[in-house]
């Protein structure tokens, strides 16, 4: 997607991979439009997409005399209903209003000029961190890496280099990707026409399947590794992802092979307790019932079609792991420069979170891969438990804490590090500390 300060322009990604053109969007109805009708489509696209349209709304209300505060509280209402699920969406719409709260008081022209300037910077912003995710997702990828991924979460889904593509991109260049296979994805075959259209012009060896092959092959040996993106994650680490991608992270899990979910800090939604807590949105049945607009299923058939699925954070191998490298530990870090001896909570919760990643990165130990299923699920509980420690150990928590209590940085640290501690199973605490690594 590019914007010229006029209008959103948009890769049409229903035509592809037939034919490439691109949807011209000059106000925040049409971008809700190209939205809802998947023109642009992927959790970090969604959000990129609703920063522009908010941004276009403010240029046409001060074109056309409109009063301000209502257009943009009108384009707010339109973006935030085009996608129930995505949570970048609201994410994006979020930052945008507090820009507006910013400069509540400047001059009309230097609102737009705010409001662009912010749209710009969250897309130049996940681009940034799509390639920081990409490079340190692919140092968890084995040699020789045979990697299953689900629906699309490549350039097309994000502002560019993609999130689950940008770790297999960066694993590629770094010579570890013997294969990728690509599931279809049923039933709007994100897989088949996105995906494997980005890896083809990427070069990357790729293998296209149908959605139901995946556990066969896995059964062969012929995937030994599975990275997804995500559309949303919950406070206690469950994944919302396109419909299927619990089916793959059941199959992982049963041949013992590490199931990623890379993701950038706006898909993560600590707001939500769980996966049980979010709408999944029911697309329209002609999705299932046709292909290439030709019907393939009987007249009165009755159908069913959710957009995404829930993953419990017990399946995940590895998601904090590509948090963009927490961006947060270079604010500590500065602080730390600026405040000599640094601060108790500062050292506690840089500390706490090094040892929390250990533990996420790595797993359990062996027990995970055990034949038990009562040590699978003992094990499967402290790797979910490990996770939602390390997703709330983000700038998020931090900064909500910072704006919710007017704390201090080192307050607020002390505090979230004070929960996060308390929460630590024991046997973890035990078993691995800072500077090393878990049986």
């Amino acid at each position: 997607m590019t914007f010229d300060g006029d209008a959103l322009h948009l890769l049409d990604q229903r035509a592809l991979p037939g034919e490439v053109r691109y949807e011209v969007c000059r106000t925040a109805e049409e971008t809700a439009r190209a939205i809802q009708t998947l023109v642009v489509r992927g959790a970090p696209a969604i959000g990129v997409a609703a920063a522009f349209g908010v941004a276009l709304a403010a240029k046409r209300a001060v074109e056309s005399g409109a009063p301000l505060p209502e257009a943009l509280d009108a384009a707010d209402k339109v973006l935030a209903a085009s996608r129930p699920t995505a949570v970048n969406l609201f994410w994006a719409l979020e930052q945008m209003r507090r820009i507006r709260s910013a400069h509540s008081g400047a001059s009309r022209e230097a609102m737009v000029a705010a409001l662009a300037a912010e749209a710009q910077k969250i897309h130049e912003d996940d681009v940034a961190s799509c390639r920081a995710m990409g490079e340190f997702g692919a140092t968890l990828f084995p040699d020789h890496a045979r990697v299953l991924t689900h629906c699309n979460a490549g350039a097309l889904a994000t502002a560019g280099y993609g999130t689950a593509l940008g770790v297999i991109r960066s694993a590629h260049r770094q010579g570890k990707i013997e294969r990728v296979f690509a599931d279809e994805t049923r039933p709007v075959l994100q897989g088949a026409r996105l995906t494997a259209w980005e890896l083809v012009n990427d070069q990357i060896p790729t293998t296209l399947i149908t959605d139901s092959m995946a556990g066969f092959l896995m059964s062969r040996g012929e995937i030994n590794c599975v990275v997804v993106g995500a559309d949303r994650i919950t406070a206690n680490g469950d994944v919302i992802n396109k419909i299927g991608t619990y089916t793959v992270a059941v199959l992982a899990r049963e041949h013992g092979i590490p199931f990623f979910v890379a993701a950038p800090r706006s898909t993560f939604d600590l707001a939500t307790a769980s996966g049980q807590g979010v709408t999944i949105e029911e697309r329209d049945p002609n999705e299932v019932i046709q292909m290439g607009g030709v019907r393939v299923a009987p007249i009165g058939v009755e159908v069913r079609n959710p957009a995404f699925d829930i993953t419990p954070a017990a399946f995940v191998t590895a998601m904090g792991a590509f948090y963009e490298r927490c961006p947060w530990m270079e604010q500590l870090r500065a602080e730390r420069s600026r405040h000599a001896p640094l601060d108790e909570g500062l050292q506690a919760f840089e500390g706490g979170v090094e040892r929390l990643a250990l533990v996420a990165l790595r797993g359990p130990g062996p027990a995970a891969r055990s034949s038990s299923p009562t040590a699978g699920k003992r094990s499967s509980k402290a790797t979910a438990d490990n996770l939602s420690t390390l997703i709330a150990f983000t700038d998020i928590a931090v900064f909500r804490i910072l704006r919710e209590r007017g704390m201090p940085l080192h307050a607020a640290c002390s505090t979230v590090t004070a929960a996060i501690v308390a929460s630590l199973p024991a046997a973890t605490e035990r078993r691995v500390g800072r500077g090393t690594q878990p049986s």
